[in-house]
């Protein structure tokens, strides 16, 4: 009996040191929530699959994460190549990481152009210290007309909205490449392969 290869699809996290996209990371790894006295460091790239069914389809979110080595130039072609979707992240209480993301959108576009994008305010658990509003959100959405896909508000502390975000962007992917997918499934099933360039679910890291 053949077994169907599931549809992957490589999502990176984007922004600022310090916003939260290891712990972000954590949460769709593990859905923990790890201190900072209580984590270990992570040299290199660090990326995890996880299944989702979507409509009837089966694919996996493989996400990246940096593992605070944004500012290393050598990562860039590594991680941006083949992005299917990219999570572009700041910190609600920060308008300074909010006003770098108008920078690693640019980096996406030029490094990933097919990746769907989507901007991700995190830390909304810090409620009496927000300072990046929804308001100051669509503003930065209108301005880049069509570039992003969605936006979302999220608490690594809590999990509020995590879940959410990675499930609506399983849902996006699924309805923008269901041609692909399907042409994929009906080419496996008459016993042709489909090569594929993202393959090394068993590695969870890569050293740059």
């Amino acid at each position: 009996m053949t077994t169907l290869k599931i549809p992957e699809q490589k999502v990176i996290l984007c922004g600022e040191y310090g916003v939260g996209k290891s712990s972000l990371f954590r949460r769709f790894t593990s859905n923990m929530y790890t201190t900072a006295t209580d984590r270990q460091s992570t040299l290199g790239l660090d990326h995890y699959s996880k299944r989702y069914h979507v409509d009837g389809k089966d694919l996996k979110l493989q996400l990246w994460d940096t593992g605070g080595m944004e500012r290393v130039a050598s990562i860039t072609s590594s991680y941006y190549k083949f992005a299917d979707a990219a999570i572009l992240v700041f910190s609600l209480d920060s308008p300074e990481s909010f006003n770098m993301v108008s920078q690693h959108l640019l980096d996406i576009v030029s490094y990933a152009e097919n990746a769907k994008i989507y901007l991700c305010g995190n830390k909304s658990d810090l409620k009496s210290l927000i300072q990046v509003t929804d308001n100051d959100m669509a503003a930065f959405c209108e301005q880049c007309q069509t570039l992003v896909a969605g936006t979302f508000k999220s608490s690594c502390k809590t999990g509020e909205g995590v879940n959410e975000m990675f499930s609506h962007i399983a849902m996006q992917l699924v309805e923008s490449n269901r041609s692909k997918f399907e042409l994929e499934k009906l080419t496996e099933n008459n016993g042709l392969q489909v090569r594929h360039f993202e393959d090394s679910e068993d590695a969870s890291k890569c050293s740059c």
